[in-house]
């Protein structure tokens, strides 16, 4: 798929959390699956901590913690929607460390959640990371687990 395609050129893209990488199409919301929002990937996490994959400013930070958007200076946008309809929450079970407007840093904790209380109200933790900017994506860790940080996990494409 991407051999016509141009590879991105900014900074090396890291594994927001812990868990096995999954498909868009394996995500059980049609917003996602189906790409309406952007291409990506999603991560099924096996740990609570969220970290930035790049180094951006934090565009929006939801109060329930559910969801973040950053974008770096190179104009790359992320969303990193974390779990399906966890906003029904109310942010229990998120423990949310920065603000819109905040500058973060790779690596930086966006949040930390706690994997027992989303999965006790029933709700999926399979967390989609959308690139809201146009770019593509190729999986290249698809249903392996990954760690917090990992390189090399996706290759991203300019359209």
């Amino acid at each position: 798929m991407g051999f016509f395609k141009k590879k991105a050129k900014n900074e090396e893209f890291l594994s927001p959390m812990k868990g096995i990488v999954r498909e868009l199409s394996d995500v059980p919301d049609q917003v996602f699956s189906e790409k309406v929002m952007g291409d990506g990937f999603a991560i099924e996490p096996t740990s609570g901590k969220v970290a930035a994959p790049i180094s951006a400013k934090v565009a929006a930070a939801f109060p329930t913690g559910h969801a973040f958007g950053l974008k770096a200076s190179d104009g790359t946008e992320i969303l990193i929607h974390i779990g399906i309809d966890t906003v029904q929450l109310n942010g229990e079970g998120f423990d949310v460390k920065v603000k819109a407007g905040d500058d973060v840093k790779q690596g930086d904790t966006l949040v930390e959640i706690d994997l027992d209380v989303i999965k006790a109200a029933g709700k999926s933790v399979i967390s989609p990371i959308i690139f809201t900017d146009g770019k593509t994506v190729e999986v290249r860790k698809k249903n392996r687990e990954v760690s917090l940080l990992e390189k090399r996990i996706v290759d991203i494409f300019e359209d």
